[in-house]
């Protein structure tokens, strides 16, 4: 995304949540079906958990509800808030599940659907990245996730975790290292030998 289209975008949700709250449902209807997807990626990226994923997204978007007759430019884009929002709940839940010790490691029930051999594949280096990432600490999965897998900017990136770009290009960097350093030992188990 280029910036004059990030201007652009961030301009339309902004005037989407004005006509929200000056009661026009069909901009909330809108801006749902802008943010929600996105919110959603983030989350599942984050946790893992499809259900938790959704309570994410749901929760960010009734934030950005609740606060659309002041909002006033918050610091941030529409969008950009609520993926500080999402971000810090997912945040959140990461530390209660540290928090909680299971009496059994969660498992997801298998997928009885037949697939090919590269859709088996992608699903094990999807999981593989997925177990990655939640060795990583959470400002660092979370730099990464929005840089390297929803291909945020590193200045929205900033604005998203309150920090500078410079602190942002650092978490990218050394989570990227930890999650080469954490997959190397599966390189061939992952298929990723010949350079894939």
């Amino acid at each position: 995304m280029t910036a004059d289209s990030a201007t652009s975008a961030s301009s339309e949700d902004a005037a989407l949540l004005a006509a929200y709250a000056a009661g026009d449902p069909q901009a909330a209807r809108m801006l749902m079906l802008r943010l929600v997807p996105r919110l959603h990626a983030l989350a599942m990226r984050m946790l893992g958990d499809r259900a938790e994923a959704e309570d994410v997204a749901q929760e960010a978007m009734l934030r950005l509800w609740k606060i659309a007759p002041e909002w006033r430019d918050m610091g941030a884009a529409p969008a950009t808030w609520t993926y500080r929002v999402a971000a810090n709940l997912c945040t959140d839940r990461l530390r209660r599940r540290r928090r909680q010790t299971p009496l059994e490691p969660e498992m997801e029930p298998e997928d009885e659907r037949p697939g090919t051999e590269e859709r088996m594949q992608a699903e094990t280096r999807r999981r593989a990245l997925q177990a990655a990432l939640g060795t990583l600490p959470e400002r660092q999965r979370l730099a990464v996730v929005l840089r390297h897998l929803e291909g945020r900017a590193n200045p929205e990136i900033a604005g998203i975790l309150g920090i500078s770009v410079e602190a942002v290009e650092s978490l990218t960097a050394r989570g990227k290292r930890a999650l080469a350093k954490a997959l190397a030992e599966q390189r061939e188990a992952l298929g990723l030998i010949d350079g894939t």
